[in-house]
């Protein structure tokens, strides 16, 4: 299993998983079609091989070229035959329309019928195949109330798996709580995704990981595995390098989301380092008061990140193809 790091819109993540033997591939969160974010040298892509965690064979690729993830798709030599959406939001599933009409039969897969061009709805725990790479469907409101994050692995394979957690769960951070209760996100990031094997590959859909460790850090200002993982995203922003993938085991150390509480019937050892200073950051005990306090802490953390205005996000807009200019009259 190889897959496409692609780079798209202000800070979002679409992804091409590929299958090497049989050289089918599947599109993750295919957002908008027609632009990638613009990189240093216009570095549109990086591949990532689980076993060895590297990323391999860059490829430069023109902003102004029509639709990247079809040169991509060419290039790589495969066969496009579905998307995975992870959740209905303009900035996941916007491309899939486009997609579909210059790939007819393509397959567009997800578990919100407001995903656009959207041909069978998903449900928790079914498991798909696509060659030798099987994918766990996993319900995890939060962000939304349909949001499905999709766990990957091989057969007979040595590589650790991988999830897409689209909006759930990110590097230090997860989502905003959109459409949920407190409760439900708190079993979506705890039970359902932090019960993965350790060693899974966490690719989520945003670059946010310096704003989340710089709010992980306020969290647990004593937390050393944080701020070595801040001091390594600082030089990796520096460079315009990608920070996913991330792995599961490392996100129980650092991402405070993860650490409100222990999973239910877990086998693992009750560690008061790990839950402590989250609960005394938020004086809640409670796992979904604990989660409650920290999105709203984060929240207010942000605003004090000085958000857009809604000329500069009009203006991205433009930029990404999403809005047309007036026709002259």
């Amino acid at each position: 299993m190889k897959v496409k790091v692609i780079p798209v819109l202000e800070d979002n993540y679409m992804y091409l998983v590929i299958e090497e033997h049989t050289r089918e591939a599947v599109a993750v969160d295919v957002a908008v079609p027609k632009r990638a974010r613009p990189l240093p040298g216009a570095l549109c892509t990086r591949a990532w091989r689980p076993n060895t965690g590297s990323h391999l064979d860059h490829l430069h690729l023109p902003n102004s070229h029509p639709f990247q993830l079809l040169e991509i798709v060419g290039r790589e030599g495969v066969s496009l035959t579905t998307v995975l959406t992870t959740h209905h939001h303009w900035d996941h599933a916007r491309g899939n329309t486009e997609l579909a009409r210059l790939l007819p039969g393509l397959v567009v897969l997800g578990a919100d019928e407001r995903i656009c061009a959207l041909t069978r709805r998903l449900v928790h725990g079914e498991e798909l195949r696509f060659g030798a790479i099987h994918v766990r469907c996993l319900l995890t409101p939060g962000h939304t109330s349909g949001h499905m994050s999709y766990f990957l692995w091989e057969d007979e394979c040595l590589d650790p798996p991988a999830v897409f957690s689209g909006d759930a769960l990110s590097v230090a951070g997860c989502g905003s709580r959109l459409e949920t209760t407190a409760q439900q996100m708190y079993h979506s990031l705890v039970e359902t995704l932090g019960t993965l094997p350790p060693e899974t590959k966490v690719f989520c859909g945003h670059e946010h990981t310096l704003g989340n460790l710089e709010f992980a850090q306020k969290v647990e200002p004593c937390n050393n595995h944080v701020k070595a993982k801040l001091s390594w995203a600082k030089k990796r922003d520096e460079d315009d390098v990608p920070t996913v993938p991330s792995t599961l085991g490392e996100e129980l150390l650092y991402n405070p989301f993860l650490r409100v509480a222990l999973p239910s019937g877990s086998h693992r050892t009750p560690s008061p380092c790990r839950e402590e200073p989250v609960h005394k950051f938020t004086g809640k005990v409670a796992p979904a008061e604990v989660l409650e306090v920290l999105c709203r802490e984060r929240a207010s953390f942000e605003r004090a990140a000085e958000p857009l205005q809604p000329q500069a996000q009009a203006l991205l807009a433009l930029q990404w193809g999403l809005l047309s200019m007036p026709r002259p009259k």
